[in-house]
């Protein structure tokens, strides 16, 4: 993160621009996302105040959106290409060794998403429902297809109730006490699982994320699933010890059938 002291003629847009953030919107959201209550942005700049610049990939263009400051002479783009390639070299290798060994990295061992799951956001204060509305095909762990355990995809960012969905918002200050929250999604949830997709589109878990344009963060709080046992459970449990409760049950005959849970993200 990086602090820029606001000039007279500067905009968001123009900010935004010079330090290669993606737009305006994005500038404004990071900013009043990590900035003290005192120092939120409206639209408008006001000259000799700070105004934090956002550093992370996610907030920032990507390279063929960044305009070429040489204007045609590419006497350092050999090294540009290379920095580039050896980028992509590793994010390859990475892709191929998760791939391998079948991990499913920060994902694993956590329970996807169903429309009865909750959520929260840092700058709320109540924790509204999912509402999926990508397809009405898949569900988790629900055998009946009862509507609320549909999986939630990337593109669900609508809650119910639809209306101030998280109550309050606390970038929202007022004489009278905290506004309205009005929602609106900034974009689909990231951190989203890629491998498992419903209608080509990636299903999330307990990690995955969601910015609001007002610039709060939201997250899971409640996956929503039934609390089933899951692969390692049947994996990691004693045969003997699980006779003594279901004698008339061969549970080892049962941890050799039991190769997949669908449930969670593995």
């Amino acid at each position: 993160m990086e602090k820029y002291l606001i000039q007279k003629g500067d905009s968001l847009s123009s900010v935004a621009e010079r330090f290669s953030v993606k737009d305006a919107q994005a500038l404004r959201n990071f900013h009043n996302t990590h900035c003290p209550l005192g120092d939120l942005l409206a639209y408008d700049l006001v000259p000799g105040k700070e105004l934090l610049i956002p550093q992370d990939k996610q907030y920032l263009k990507k390279d063929e959106e960044i305009s070429d400051p040489l204007n045609g002479f590419d006497d350092e783009m050999p090294f540009a290409e290379k920095c580039a390639e050896s980028e992509q070299e590793e994010t390859d290798k990475k892709k191929e060794n998760e791939n391998s060994t079948g991990s499913s990295g920060p994902h694993e061992g956590k329970y996807f998403v169903v429309q009865k799951g909750t959520c929260q956001c840092n700058q709320g204060f109540k924790f509204p429902k999912f509402k999926v509305t990508s397809h009405q095909k898949h569900y988790w762990n629900d055998a009946d297809g009862e509507a609320d355990y549909l999986a939630v995809t990337e593109d669900d960012t609508q809650f119910d109730p639809p209306a101030q969905s998280f109550g309050h918002c606390k970038l929202k200050p007022s004489s009278g006490g905290y506004l309205p929250c009005t929602y609106a999604p900034a974009g689909k949830w990231t951190k989203a699982y890629e491998k498992v997709k419903v209608m080509n589109k990636s299903c999330i878990t307990e990690i995955s994320e969601l910015m609001c344009t007002s610039g709060g963060k939201i997250t899971i709080l409640k996956h929503g699933q039934q609390s089933e046992p899951g692969k390692s459970h049947v994996a990691k449990a004693s045969a003997t010890e699980q006779h003594v409760y279901n004698p008339i049950m061969d549970f080892n005959e049962f941890q050799e059938e039991s190769g997949m849970n669908y449930g969670m993200a593995w």
